[in-house]
């Protein structure tokens, strides 16, 4: 059963992904735009490429001949993806999949247009003209986003009409890929926002994880928990919409399909195709499985029974607030004291300021109340300074 698995992208989910696999008999090629990657470090094999970069993504695929592609980020050049499921390898979830959900606009008019999902109104502009007119007639205050783009690098509110060519500006300078493209999305008026872990099988009944809340700044989380405080009617519906527009998608993976959740009722929000970086809440052990062992167990075949809420947890990320190299941390051993307790630090090699460096993780049994935790993972999350060697530059 022994599969060599291509991961493309090699961040902090990705180097709990090649921790799953390699504790399934797996042997991985960890692949990103620099040396020294998180997963690179626990991969068996590591290549530094542009994944933009069609011929320099075939070269690699041609080298290692994988069983198996994981995809981990948005930035690769996903049409050959049909190429490398025509050549008889396994691209995860699928390349119909990857090449979709890395593109904002053909996401959004699949669950909208084609499935019928309930979305917030949004529109389309490829210039800061008809990001204008596109603004006035979605209304104010508005979310845009770069079409091609993850944990909310790129993404602004537009709340005056100053604020239209920042917005602009700051997608073309964030946004993930090669397309010019935004999404301008009125403000949904939500009491929470959730992310519904969901995975589906080759050969399986599509499961649904516990739901986890989550709470974003700057379009990226900062804390999540599990169970999300949600009612029955919501999770429902949010299960309903997740197994529509994943198998429409079709392959084996988890997703995380991200929800509002209104006073009104559920709303679609985004789909990742691949394990969710609020999920990291489930290395807390809420889970019998996180959703790193999920997402490896549902593309290697291997049957999931169930999946159960163990007990309730929380994570709080690390943030750095410099750019540099060659971090370390203090006020380790201040949070090792706290009971209940762990933290995942990801040996990104270096810093810049908001990018998240680790995370604390608290739990307890499944009767506590949750958003205690969530303050208890908060407050060890603030004791954590990043400290790093600030880059100079010689005149």
């Amino acid at each position: 059963m022994l599969k060599k698995i291509l991961l493309l992208g090699s961040g902090e989910l990705g180097k709990e992904f090649v921790i799953a696999a390699q504790r399934l008999g797996q042997q991985v090629v960890a692949v990103d735009s620099y040396e020294n990657a998180p997963a690179m470090q626990v991969a068996d094999y590591f290549e530094v490429i542009n994944m933009l970069d069609g011929a320099a993504l075939d070269a690699v695929v041609a080298k290692h001949q994988p069983n198996l592609i994981v995809p981990e980020i948005e930035a690769i050049r996903t049409e050959r993806f049909y190429d490398y499921e025509k050549q008889g390898i396994q691209v995860v979830p699928s390349a119909k999949a990857a090449n979709f959900t890395m593109d904002r606009r053909a996401i959004r008019d699949l669950a909208a247009k084609d499935l019928g999902l309930r979305t917030a109104k949004y529109l389309y502009a490829t210039s800061l003209d008809e990001m204008y007119t596109a603004v006035e007639e979605v209304g104010m205050p508005c979310v845009v986003k770069p079409l091609m783009s993850s944990s909310g690098k790129g993404q602004s509110v537009v709340k005056c009409q100053d604020d239209i060519q920042k917005a602009w500006e700051i997608a073309g300078a964030k946004g993930r890929g090669d397309s010019g493209e935004v999404i301008v999305e009125a403000f949904v008026k939500f009491t929470s926002e959730i992310t519904l872990l969901t995975v589906t099988q080759q050969d399986g009944p599509t499961l649904f994880c516990p739901a986890i809340g989550h709470v974003q700044e700057r379009g990226d989380y900062q804390q999540s928990w599990q169970p999300a405080l949600i009612s029955d009617a919501d999770v429902k519906a949010a299960q309903e919409m997740a197994d529509k527009v994943t198998a429409a998608l079709g392959g084996a993976g988890i997703w995380g399909v991200e929800f509002f959740i209104c006073e009104d009722g559920v709303v679609f929000s985004e789909l990742s195709p691949r394990p969710h970086d609020t999920g990291m809440v489930t290395l807390a052990g809420t889970q019998n499985f996180s959703e790193f062992e999920l997402h490896c167990r549902a593309v290697l075949a291997l049957p999931i029974p169930e999946i159960t809420l163990e007990r309730v947890g929380a994570s709080s990320v690390i943030l750095a607030h410099q750019e540099g190299v060659n971090p370390y941390f203090e006020g380790l051993e201040q949070i090792a004291v706290y009971p209940k307790s762990d933290f995942r630090l990801f040996g990104k090699p270096t810093t810049r300021e908001y990018r998240r460096m680790g995370v604390t993780l608290a739990y307890d049994s499944v009767d506590a109340d949750v958003m205690a935790i969530v303050e208890k993972a908060k407050e060890m999350a603030a004791l954590v300074t990043v400290i790093s060697k600030q880059l100079t530059i010689n005149n």
